[in-house]
């Protein structure tokens, strides 16, 4: 058996909504959110960011309604406001479609596809 990585789900549009310097490093998202795009907390995730171009992984832990916080090292790499994208893998040998969630400017969802 020969295991590929897949994308499993992707996030579009969400937009931070704090900074939080002081903290080991992580991403805080939405627990609907997360339940959507089935990631567990402290399952690691990719993120864009739309506004400057930065990539970096961290690990996912559920935020409040609405919020997108941005932890440790990874508060250096993005702004309040700026639009990120969040994705999840997967490592498996059969190809799977991903679950794309798309949100509005308060971070809630608005459509899955």
């Amino acid at each position: 058996m020969r295991l590929r990585k897949f994308l499993k789900s992707k996030i579009h549009g969400l937009r931070v909504t704090k900074t939080i310097l002081d903290y080991e490093g992580s991403i805080g998202l939405p627990n609907e959110i997360m339940e959507e795009a089935d990631i567990k907390p402290y399952e690691f995730v990719m993120i864009i960011n739309k506004n400057n171009g930065n990539r970096f992984e961290t690990y996912a832990i559920p935020s409040e309604e609405g919020e997108v916080i941005l932890y440790g090292g990874a508060a250096r790499l993005a702004h309040i406001k700026d639009e990120i994208f969040v994705f999840s893998y997967i490592f498996t040998d059969e190809e799977i479609k991903p679950k794309i969630i798309y949100v509005d400017k308060e971070n809630k969802i608005l459509k899955i596809k």
